[in-house]
């Protein structure tokens, strides 16, 4: 499944979010000990946790809402039966033993349904509280080794999202990560985009049912009767708009007509109005639509997380510079997939030019001054005086292989 994207989800207004008791906790955990930078970069860090402990919590309340459904059905059924024979008079015994034989039976399947809801409860909730602990984990000194696994959280992200869910599931498992990760979630999705690919609704619609969706279901309703007009099955077709399209019909007079309107002018027409009814396309756009509601319901991003990443880096490397074609290849913007990629974003707003050395990859400012060699290459001074300490003060250009000594270097100065 390709999941494309959504904004964050929508927040709650509880008093206290999930995320926010994690991030306090974190951040009192390492108030006393830790730098203010690195500090606050744990601070920024856990602001990005929305999706992460968002999706389990919905999991978790779909579960909940689906086992309250299936048992209130079952026990109401019960009693129903139950006030059935209560109420009869000339039920015999036979009958009497095999209603109540049935009821055992039925109130032992209630028992078994209750005791695997039980379970599948237990289980999101234990994904919920381990995801609080690993933020509640995070911490100045180990920030390093956390960022590496919130790494492999994202990568799993993107390949649950790209459908590749073996390469996903081993790196779960190979990374010990399995209960910070939501391959299932996308799973579950898949069945349904497949459905749709393969024109088929009854998943799409079934989905919708268990989960009170916002998606229309109107919609689908609409994609079937056309496909029942395709195939030229037009006694079908009116039969399904009967039963499934008048009651909507009421209150989308205009769209109801115009679909109603295929029975007479065919799959085949070059009308354009009633063309594009029939075009492959709409199945398409079945499927964008339950990936923007099914992202909604668990508070997902519509873009992958890998994605959103990158182009908030990106954004800050972008400089018309990028796209000149002498732009150097240590830049990732030289490249054609991240120049693609960055293409919607804005250019980094830079006031000034920033020297940054070649060997050293630090800045080169006041502190640390750039020299130039007799070839014309720049490079910082604190990376020329280390290597000029090693090689009995000659310089060897990374670049070029030229020699020299250190005391043929020309300091160069920033205005």
């Amino acid at each position: 499944m390709e999941i494309d994207p959504l904004p964050n989800g929508s927040g709650s207004n509880a008093a206290t979010s999930p995320e926010t008791a994690a991030t306090t906790t974190a951040i009192t955990v390492t108030s006393n000990t830790a730098p203010s930078s690195k500090l606050s970069h744990l601070t920024e860090s856990l602001k990005l946790e929305h999706q992460f402990l968002r999706v389990p919590f919905e999991h978790f309340k779909k579960t909940i809402r689906t086992n309250h459904r299936t048992v209130e059905k079952e026990v109401s059924a019960v009693i129903s039966s139950v006030t059935d024979v209560a109420d009869s008079d000339e039920i015999s015994k036979d009958d009497a033993i095999l209603s109540l034989t049935s009821l055992v039976s039925r109130l032992q399947g209630i028992k078994r349904k209750l005791e695997e809801g039980s379970h599948a409860e237990n289980l999101q909730a234990h994904r919920c509280r381990a995801r609080l602990d690993h933020l509640d984990s995070a911490d100045a000194e180990n920030l390093s080794e956390w960022n590496n696994v919130r790494l492999k959280r994202v990568l799993v992200d993107y390949m649950s999202r790209m459908s590749y869910y073996d390469s996903a599931m081993k790196l779960a498992e190979s990374s010990n990560i399995q209960e910070l990760v939501d391959i299932d979630v996308f799973q579950e999705a898949k069945k349904v985009i497949d459905g749709l690919r393969n024109q088929e609704v009854g998943p799409a619609l079934a989905w919708c049912a268990d989960n009170k969706s916002r998606l229309k279901k109107s919609k689908l309703r609409l994609q079937e009767f056309v496909e029942l007009v395709r195939a030229e099955n037009y006694m079908r077709a009116i039969s399904y708009a009967r039963r499934y399209l008048s009651p909507w019909g009421a209150t989308h007079l205009k769209e109801f007509q115009r679909v109603m309107a295929t029975l007479a002018v065919r799959s085949h027409t070059e009308c354009a109005k009633y063309k594009v009814l029939f075009e492959p396309k709409q199945w398409d756009f079945l499927v964008d639509q339950f990936k923007q509601e099914f992202c909604r319901l668990y508070g997902m991003t519509l873009e992958p997380l890998l994605l959103i990443y990158l182009q908030a880096g990106l954004s800050a490397l972008k400089t018309p510079y990028c796209y000149e074609d002498d732009c150097t290849k240590e830049d990732p913007l030289s490249q054609d997939s991240f120049r693609k990629l960055a293409m919607p974003l804005p250019y980094s707003k830079q006031h000034h030019s920033k020297l940054v050395c070649y060997i050293t990859k630090e800045l080169m400012d006041t502190e640390n001054p750039p020299q130039v060699l007799p070839n014309g290459y720049v490079y910082s001074t604190k990376a020329l005086k280390e290597m000029a300490e090693k090689n009995n003060g000659k310089i060897t250009c990374p670049r070029t292989g030229l020699v020299c000594s250190y005391s043929d270097l020309v300091k160069a100065y920033i205005s």
